[in-house]
């Protein structure tokens, strides 16, 4: 799942940006809980709606519109920062340990 998630947001950066990179570390909380965390970074052009990038079937490029959505449905915990002409951050979080927090709205991932 954390490959197929990695793979995505790479596709996107080389994609929409042209370049840019993806940093991959571990994060500690309480009780001995780990997750593996993702964060892909571009300076392209930003996502103009967000919520709209989110949806299953958006697409700006002619795609199939399952990127983004598909990655937020793999990871446990997903944030997405993006200004036009600004670039866009994504930050993704497995956990390896411990009960998984489902994002909201989101069901059966």
């Amino acid at each position: 799942m954390i490959a197929t998630a990695i793979s995505e947001l790479a596709r996107n950066i080389v994609m929409y940006a042209g370049r840019g990179e993806i940093e991959l570390g571990v994060e500690e909380a309480g009780k001995g809980r780990q997750a593996i965390v993702v964060i892909a970074r571009d300076q392209g052009p930003g996502i103009h709606d967000v919520d709209a990038a989110l949806r299953v079937g958006y697409s700006t490029s002619g795609q199939l519109g399952i990127g983004l959505p598909g990655v937020r449905r793999l990871m446990d915990d997903f944030r997405i920062e993006s200004a036009p002409g600004k670039g866009t951050v994504v930050t993704a979080r497995k956990w390896r340990t411990g009960t998984r927090a489902r994002p909201s709205g989101l069901q059966g991932a």
